[in-house]
């Protein structure tokens, strides 16, 4: 059976890391993988989309509405954006975190308000959380990718060993320590 994870973000907050540490994770464990990036204006804070498909056989690398298993969001707006792509019994992980989009930058909107509360009278499984502060706590404010990845974990039956070194396999040396640190903060667990 395919299972599917969306990872939502905005440009230049590490979501294609995250992707690229999954996928390598979960090919690691004997899945077949596909891994697809979706890039809006990325470059300009705009939307990036990851679908990260994996089972015995994957043949599209395509998630299509109401069929992701976990949505990934490293920011509120982005998880409310892509909430119909969650199946029935889905559940999104989301930073509590709000980065402006251009149409609240430029004055021609408000940034919506209580959008994780709006999300679970949905009956929508959010675990929410600030993973800015915890990125921050393990020493950078751009491991929030690391941190999301952490909570994610919590989700799977792969030991925790296995994580670690698909991290130590796919961040570089220098950062592989801040990377872990948060990576386990992210998982609930001391760093």
């Amino acid at each position: 059976m395919t299972k599917n994870i969306m990872i939502v973000g905005v440009g230049g907050q590490g979501s294609l890391l995250a992707s690229k540490l999954l996928g390598h994770l979960l090919l690691s464990e004997g899945y077949d993988v596909k891994v697809s990036e979706v890039h809006g204006m990325s470059q300009r804070g705009g939307s990036v989309v990851t679908y990260v498909r994996f089972g015995e056989k994957v043949y599209s690398p395509v998630i299509d509405k109401g069929q992701a298993d976990v949505i990934v969001s490293f920011e509120k707006l982005e998880a409310a954006r892509y909430v119909e792509y969650l199946k029935e019994d889905g559940r999104i992980v989301v930073n509590t975190q709000e980065i402006d989009p251009m149409p609240v930058i430029t004055g021609a909107a408000p940034y919506p308000d209580q959008l994780i509360e709006k999300m679970r009278a949905l009956q929508i499984r959010v675990d929410a959380m600030d993973a800015l502060a915890l990125a921050e706590e393990a020493g950078s404010a751009k491991a929030v990718n690391l941190v999301l990845m952490g909570r994610l974990s919590g989700y799977f039956d792969i030991p925790l060993e296995k994580w670690q070194k698909a991290i130590d396999e796919c961040v570089p040396e220098k950062f592989a320590a801040l990377n872990q640190k948060a990576f386990l903060l992210g998982r609930g667990e001391k760093a």
